[in-house]
């Protein structure tokens, strides 16, 4: 049987432990109700640009322009986010796993890939694989991310997909459906695909006139979509770590509170066990000097 001075230093340790998974908890938990809210109240936009998208693409004028030319794939961008930090659950292995399922086909079909990594995580994923090319990272985005934020992440991907460096640019990112349902997801950012994020639009659109020249206002147009898709990404995958993290430490609490309960139990025992032998011990004395 386990010493009783052991169960206590267990006892003492445990309970330090689910006195900081109890604080991470509330303070994943009120992270994850303002990046909800934050994430809420951008979705409409995001789903208004998409179907904005949906319809350009759907333009046969447009299917020559740089942003909407489909071009035979021989280099793919993935654009990965995930966190900076871990205590989150399954939120990193789930896109980590995703990005592997990718990375198999794309070995498959000769495809080269590079990866813009948002999120330390994601960057020491793809640090490991050498058949990918890490081609930046970005880890110091806040709860809240801004435009200002977002536009170096949204520029390098452009300048990417323009040199004709890639071939197509793909955002993998965890959708938040609710607090116990996230899932990974990934859209095709470029080219610009009429099929935007399971979208349906039957309306036709026409051309009118534009200043200073059409090139300069749908290829303006574009990146300021593709920017709201990238935005929105963000936005998911920040409410669905947090979520994440605020379970995770909420069931590493309850774990802690069964271990505290089960090692007092056995504390118990011990401490019964020790006073019956005393017990016995005097008795066996008292008996001993009878004799």
């Amino acid at each position: 049987m386990t010493s009783i001075i052991v169960l206590k230093r267990r006892i003492n340790s445990i309970k330090g432990t689910r006195q900081i998974t109890k604080a991470l908890q509330l303070v994943a938990a009120s992270k994850m109700k303002r990046a909800q809210d934050y994430a809420a109240r951008s979705r409409s936009y995001s789903d208004l640009a998409a179907s904005l998208m949906q319809k350009l693409s759907g333009i046969g004028e447009l299917k020559n322009y740089v942003f909407f030319k489909q071009r035979p794939v021989k280099t793919k961008l993935y654009i990965v986010i995930s966190s900076n930090t871990g205590l989150a659950g399954a939120y990193n292995s789930n896109i980590q796993r995703f990005l592997s399922n990718l990375l198999e086909e794309d070995q498959k079909n000769s495809v080269k890939v590079k990866v813009i990594a948002i999120g330390n995580k994601a960057a020491h994923f793809a640090r490991r694989i050498e058949s990918v090319d890490l081609v930046s990272v970005y880890n110091n985005l806040d709860n809240q991310p801004t435009a200002n934020d977002i536009r170096p992440i949204l520029n390098s991907l452009i300048k990417e997909y323009l040199s004709e460096n890639v071939d197509q640019v793909d955002i993998i990112y965890t959708k938040f459906i609710s607090n116990i349902n996230q899932q990974v997801s990934k859209i095709q950012a470029l080219p610009a695909s009429a099929d935007v994020d399971g979208l349906t639009d039957n309306s036709t659109s026409h051309f009118s006139n534009f200043e200073p020249d059409v090139d300069s206002v749908i290829n303006e147009i574009t990146t300021r979509l593709i920017e709201a898709q990238l935005w929105q990404s963000i936005l998911e995958s920040l409410a669905s770590e947090h979520s994440m993290r605020m379970m995770a430490m909420k069931n590493a609490t309850d774990n802690a509170k069964d271990l505290i309960e089960d090692y007092t139990l056995e504390l118990n025992t011990a401490r019964q066990a020790g006073i019956t032998q005393e017990l016995a011990e005097i008795s066996g004395g008292v008996e001993a000097m009878k004799a």
